[in-house]
């Protein structure tokens, strides 16, 4: 069983307006959709899914799972330091986001960890062996 990933994508006219940005003065809002990369691995006992969130802390994220969908997101609104100097193009940085995962009904939600470090938040998704076991049904 696979993890399917669940997004909510900027509309096409936002990505043209991306298009046609005038690059020499290019507003510190040119990234309000970025949205971290992800890899997911299976393996025999799960899933670990990775987010490259370089940059924040751990404090700024946030885990949720509900029904079955791992939500993870960020709340945290990018706050500008006028004394750091202006900008002329910024692309490492990230507004708000969220990301969400529909997992397996077999994962055992009681052993999902996070782990944050050098920028990259780990989670590992435990699957439960009871569940991935086949079971024969009787016909009557």
């Amino acid at each position: 069983m696979s993890i399917v990933k669940f997004n909510h994508r900027p509309s096409i006219n936002s990505l043209f307006d991306d298009f046609f940005t005038n690059t020499d003065k290019l507003d510190t809002n040119y990234n309000k959709h970025t949205i971290p990369a992800v890899n997911v691995k299976e393996h025999e006992t799960g899933f670990v899914i990775e987010l490259a969130v370089p940059g924040m802390k751990k404090e700024d994220l946030n885990i949720e799972l509900e029904n079955n969908k791992l939500s993870i997101s960020n709340e945290k609104e990018l706050v500008e330091n006028e004394d750091a100097g202006k900008y002329v193009r910024r692309e490492f940085i990230y507004g708000k986001f969220q990301r969400t995962f529909n997992l397996p009904k077999n994962v055992e939600e009681k052993k999902i960890v996070g782990d944050y470090k050098d920028g990259i938040l780990s989670i590992s998704i435990p699957i439960s062996k009871e569940s991935k076991l086949a079971k024969k049904i009787a016909i009557k």
